[in-house]
């Protein structure tokens, strides 16, 4: 098939839907597995919420061997996709690029991967790694979001923070790296369970690894696609704290929709008035969860804090890199040719 054939706008219609249409199919198969798992016998763990219930109570050395080596594969595979795409491809299209085919075709081949390892050894990156570090890595990214979309929507109400063109530059270039990992290793770190929480994340990690894959099209940077990134970890924190029943999901909820309300709602060109509208019933909302303990609605700007603090200090480092290599450059200038 030929680059121009392959170049139509249906394409990546086609592509979007159809990988939305495979996440929820998969989703449900993860669901419907699931007793199948129960041969397993999983480490009863400690009682305390920082223990991460789906390991093994004896790991294997097949179990350990697969997760990390398929992680290894999926993720070299994706940074070379992502490297060839910058590098030989360039341009943007309506349309797929042939690459886009074969990251499609790779992100769907280690989700099935991943669902029969699963299915043979149980355990995951978890077995090895702190919860903290799969968390943090999904912060990480939506953080890096709000450096690269800091021109076209603002940081707070519609206003941008004062970012240089040259961070924001090398956000853009570099974000699909760090994205690959975030993505990659926070979908090799659970076992492809089918409580509410994992099948909720495993949804969210399949409609990420659809964008990462339709990188260079339209599509990768569709305003109300990009949104829907953003927006659906509101849906699966705030699920993940309410069956873990720690009593957090105000902290969640609440969170990720003042980053809603805050910035991400100012880049869909809303109308004054649609957007004072959502800001008053998100102040009605908070009002009517938290007036029985007002000393808790500080659970509301824990999320915030952390992620616009977060951001600030990436793009402070950054450009603290590209001050030292410039100082760098300018004490030790080449050698002119004679």
């Amino acid at each position: 098939m030929n680059q121009e054939r392959l170049a139509q706008p249906r394409s990546a219609q086609s592509a979007l839907w159809g990988g939305i249409a495979f996440s929820a199919v998969f989703t449900l198969l993860i669901w419907l597995a699931n007793p199948l798992l129960d041969r397993f016998v999983i480490d009863p763990g400690d009682g305390t919420i920082i223990f991460y219930d789906w390991v093994l109570l004896e790991h294997t050395f097949w179990g350990r061997l697969t997760a990390w080596g398929f992680y290894a594969l999926h993720q070299l595979t994706l940074w070379g996709l992502i490297y060839y795409a910058q590098n030989s491809v360039k341009k943007y299209s309506s349309g797929l690029h042939p690459v886009n085919i074969w990251a499609l075709a790779v992100n769907g081949f280690f989700i099935v991967l991943h669902f029969i390892q699963t299915h043979l050894w149980y355990d995951a990156l978890a077995m090895d790694m702190s919860s903290y570090t799969s968390q943090g890595s999904v912060i990480l990214m939506l953080c890096v979001i709000l450096i690269i979309e800091n021109k076209r929507r603002g940081m707070f109400f519609g206003k941008p923070a004062p970012f240089s063109e040259r961070v924001v530059s090398f956000a853009k270039k570099y974000h699909g790296y760090l994205f690959a990992w975030a993505v990659v290793y926070t979908f090799w770190f659970h076992p492809m369970v089918s409580t509410p929480g994992h099948l909720a994340g495993f949804f969210y990690m399949f409609l990420l690894m659809l964008q990462g894959s339709l990188f260079l099209t339209s599509i990768h940077v569709n305003k109300w696609w990009k949104l829907t990134q953003e927006v659906t970890v509101f849906f699966h924190g705030t699920l993940v704290a309410i069956f873990q029943g720690a009593d957090l999901w105000q902290m969640f909820a609440f969170g990720f929709a003042a980053m809603f309300v805050i910035t991400q709602m100012h880049g869909l060109n809303l109308s004054r008035l649609t957007r004072w509208l959502i800001g008053l019933g998100y102040v009605i909302a908070a009002v009517i969860v938290f007036n029985a303990d007002w000393a808790q609605m500080n659970a509301i700007i824990r999320i915030p804090v952390i992620e616009y603090a977060v951001a600030i200090i990436l793009a402070g480092l950054v450009a603290l890199g590209f001050w030292v290599a410039d100082r760098f450059k300018t004490s030790n200038p080449k050698p002119q040719p004679e």
